[in-house]
């Protein structure tokens, strides 16, 4: 079954735009990123069990960081990764560097920007929204 072979793990991928999920929704996030970040990274853990109506569970799930974000903990359940720049670039090279070791594996980005969708999906992933993966 393809689904199987996808990743490393037989999972499929699913990269986060941390930055731009937290940033959908006003509960007030920009007075401390950080801990905005460190919140959904708690909120993915059950993503990564579960995973989303468009991409059912278990997943490896990456979520990557930037600005006064980072310093987030990975736990074992989501990976975080710290953008030393743009977030978007990190993404595109998460994105690149997944589907080079692996072709036939089912990678998904959250993300509302529009120009990081044509990016990763230029590439061979797929986008998903930032509801999908907010608690």
């Amino acid at each position: 079954m393809e689904r199987e072979e996808a990743g490393a793990a037989g999972r499929p991928l699913l990269v986060v735009d941390g930055a731009n999920v937290v940033g959908s929704v006003p509960d007030g996030w920009w007075r401390d990123r950080r801990g905005a970040a460190e919140r959904l990274r708690d909120a993915l853990v059950a993503v990564a069990e579960h995973g989303i109506p468009e991409l059912p569970g278990p997943l490896d799930v990456l979520l990557v960081v930037e600005g006064a974000a980072r310093g987030v903990a990975a736990l074992p359940e989501v990976r975080v990764v710290e953008a030393s720049g743009s977030g978007d670039d990190r993404i595109v090279e998460a994105v690149h560097d997944a589907l080079a070791e692996h072709p036939h594996r089912t990678c998904l980005v959250a993300t509302a920007d529009r120009e990081l969708r044509t990016r990763v999906t230029a590439l061979g992933a797929t986008v998903t929204g930032p509801r999908s993966v907010r608690p």
